[in-house]
C-alpha cells in the first residue's frame, strides 16, 4: 500500500492514517482530523453548522474567560452515546512497550489502557512525552512512531481514550476525551523515575486538537507540540458530521471544542506543526497563533515538507528540538 492509497478504506470518507508508520504497520487504523481532497467533503446540514473550514474569516469568535475554568462549568450533552467511530485492531501491547492502566471519568469509573516505553530508573529523573494518537483508535503503528522520542531519552506514553478499541465509555469528540488526556498525564508524571517538571505534550491530527485543548486546561506541561490539529470544531465537524454526538443547537458545544475560541488560555509554550501540503490549515492556525501571541502566549508555527502523513516523522524530530530548547 502506498501513501496515495489512503482513500480506499471507506467509499464516502477518506481514511487518512496517523502517519507514515501507521500506513506501513497498521492499515486498519483509519481517519484523521482533516483532509483537503476536492470533492471529499460530505454534505452538511447548514441549519446546524454554518461554518466554512477554508477561511479564517469564518472562524469561531474569540471568547473571554479561561478555558480550564470554563470546563468546570460545562458538561457536554451527548444525544448519541456509544463507542468511538473508528475501525480498530485488538489492544495488543507492542513488544517494546509496557501496558498500564489509568483511571478517568467521573469518580474514576473508566479504566483505560496506555502504552509506556520501557526505561530504567536513574539518579536523575527522566523527561517524558505524552503523545496523543491520530484517529479514534490506537494501534501498533502509532507506537512505531515513538522511536525518535525514546531514542532522545524521553519516557513516552500513548494513552487510549474512552470508547476506543472496544473499551468502556462514550465517545464525545474533543471534549470528555480531554479529561482522559489530563488523567493520563497525571499517571505519567507520577511514574517512578519520571521528572514531573519536564512533562511534554504532543499529538497528531485528532490528537493534535486534543493536545491544544489539554494545553489550555492545565499548567503541568512544560511545552506542547500539536501536529496537524484542527483548532476549529465548526470546520472539523462540518467535514465529519457523522462524528457528531452532541446537541448541535447549542453553540457552546462547538466553542468548548474549539481552541480558537480560547487561544489566550494556553498555559505553556506551544509550537504548531503541519505539512506543506496541508494548506487548508494555514489560515486557521495562523489565526490561532495571532490570538494566542497577542495575549502573551509563547507560540510559533512551523511547516514541514510533506502531507498529513508523510510530514509526521520530520514533525516529530522538530518537536524534540523544540522540547529541548524549552527545557534548557
Amino acid at each position: 500500500m502506498t501513501m496515495s492509497d489512503d482513500n480506499v478504506f471507506r467509499p464516502n470518507r477518506r481514511g487518512v492514517l496517523a502517519g507514515l508508520a501507521v500506513t506501513l504497520f497498521a492499515p486498519n487504523i483509519v481517519r484523521a482530523a482533516d483532509d483537503s481532497t476536492p470533492g471529499s467533503k460530505p454534505a452538511v446540514n447548514k441549519g446546524e453548522i454554518a461554518r466554512s473550514d477554508e477561511k479564517a474569516a469564518d472562524a469561531p469568535p474569540q471568547l473571554a474567560g479561561d478555558y480550564a475554568k470554563e470546563r468546570h462549568g460545562f458538561r457536554t450533552d451527548l444525544l448519541n452515546k456509544g463507542p468511538a467511530p473508528d475501525i480498530y485492531e485488538p489492544l495488543v501491547t507492542p513488544s517494546t512497550a509496557d501496558q498500564l492502566f489509568y483511571r478517568s471519568g467521573l469518580g474514576g469509573e473508566l479504566e483505560l489502557v496506555a502504552w509506556v516505553s520501557r526505561y530504567k530508573r536513574a539518579p536523575k529523573p527522566k523527561p517524558a512525552v505524552l503523545f496523543l494518537h491520530g484517529g479514534n483508535a490506537i494501534g501498533q503503528g502509532h507506537w512505531q512512531l515513538m522511536k525518535p522520542y525514546i531514542e532522545a531519552g524521553y519516557v513516552v506514553m500513548i494513552p487510549s481514550m474512552r470508547g476506543e478499541n472496544g473499551q468502556k465509555g462514550n465517545f464525545s469528540g474533543f471534549y470528555d476525551e480531554v479529561a482522559d488526556v489530563l488523567a493520563a498525564s497525571n499517571r505519567l508524571r507520577h511514574l517512578p523515575g519520571v521528572d514531573p517538571h519536564r512533562l511534554f505534550l504532543a499529538g497528531h491530527s485528532i490528537g493534535g486538537t486534543l493536545a491544544m485543548l489539554a494545553a489550555m486546561s492545565t499548567e503541568r506541561f512544560r511545552a506542547a507540540a500539536p501536529i496537524s490539529g484542527n483548532p476549529d470544531a465548526y470546520a472539523f465537524f462540518g467535514r465529519y458530521p457523522q462524528d457528531i454526538r452532541f446537541d448541535t443547537k447549542n453553540p457552546r458545544e462547538f466553542q468548548m471544542r474549539s481552541p480558537l475560541c480560547y487561544a489566550h488560555s494556553f498555559k505553556c509554550p506551544v509550537k504548531l506543526f503541519h505539512g506543506t501540503e496541508e494548506a487548508h490549515f494555514d489560515a486557521r492556525l495562523a489565526l490561532l497563533s495571532k490570538r494566542a501571541t497577542s495575549a502573551g502566549v509563547k507560540m510559533e508555527m512551523a511547516t514541514v515538507p510533506g502531507s498529513h502523513n508523510s510530514a509526521l516523522p520530520g514533525e516529530i524530530e522538530q518537536s524534540i528540538e523544540f522540547f529541548r530548547s524549552v527545557a534548557v
